[in-house]
This record gives C-alpha cells, structure tokens and sequence, in this order.
C-alpha cells in the first residue's frame, strides 16, 4: 500500500493577498487558481520544487472558520518547509518582510528558525543536517 497527503488547508481571509504571499513572499509556486463559485475559488499553492504536498488556501466562509484565520494550532508550529539551503531562504524572506519569530538555531539534526505567515501562523524552515 502506497499512501501520502496531497494537500492541506490552510483558512484564509483573502485570496489574492494569500496568493501575494505565498508567491512573492515564500517563492512559491501557484499550481491552480480555479473559479468555482462567485465566493468560492480553488487555489493551490506549493514550495518550488515541490513534488510533494501543497497547501489549499480555503478563504473562511463563516465566523467559526474567520476566528482560526491565523491559529488553526493554538500558536504551535503549523507547518514545516525544508529547503536545501537555509541561508539563502532565510535571507531571501527577510528580505521580503517575513517576519521570523525565533531566529536561526543549529542542532545535530539541522537548522532551524521559526517565522509566521501573513496571518501569524507560525512555520519552521528547515534545513536538515547531511548526515
């Protein structure tokens, strides 16, 4: 058996600023951009490279959804992006304004620091150690 997580949702407020974001900000790539209703739009988004999972970018449609906006893990890390190269990426999104919320750390397992989306969900980028 063969299994694997295609995609995750994560709930935005803005379509277009989420887009912005991701694109411009983290350099990922848009994989589809669908209309699918006057308020409803399929847009998916993935790291460059990526041959893996991606992230559905589902705008809130009700208060419940609009009030976990930003903390869909009660301020835990959300997500995990590991890149071949932390100092360029790093540099790269600071750059850019992303904000890190907890700076570089090297442990045995790799590099680490921790920074936030435009909505405050928070994120590790990786780099994993060679050996």
């Amino acid at each position: 058996m063969k299994q694997g997580i295609g995609q995750i949702a994560i709930v935005v407020d803005d379509y277009d600023k989420a887009i912005d974001f991701y694109t411009t900000k983290l350099n990922f790539s848009l994989l589809e951009n669908t209309i699918l209703s006057e308020t409803k739009r399929w847009v998916v988004v993935a790291p460059a490279g990526s041959e893996r999972c991606a992230l559905l970018l589902a705008k809130a449609a009700n208060a419940e959804q609009k009030s976990r906006v930003g903390n869909q893990t009660g301020g835990r890390v959300f997500l995990f992006l590991y890149t071949d190269n932390f100092n360029r990426d790093y540099e790269s999104f600071k750059s850019k304004g992303v904000n890190f919320v907890r700076e570089k750390v090297i442990e045995k397992w790799g590099t680490v620091a921790v920074f936030e989306d435009l909505y405050g969900n928070l994120w590790d980028l990786i780099e994993p150690s060679p050996n």
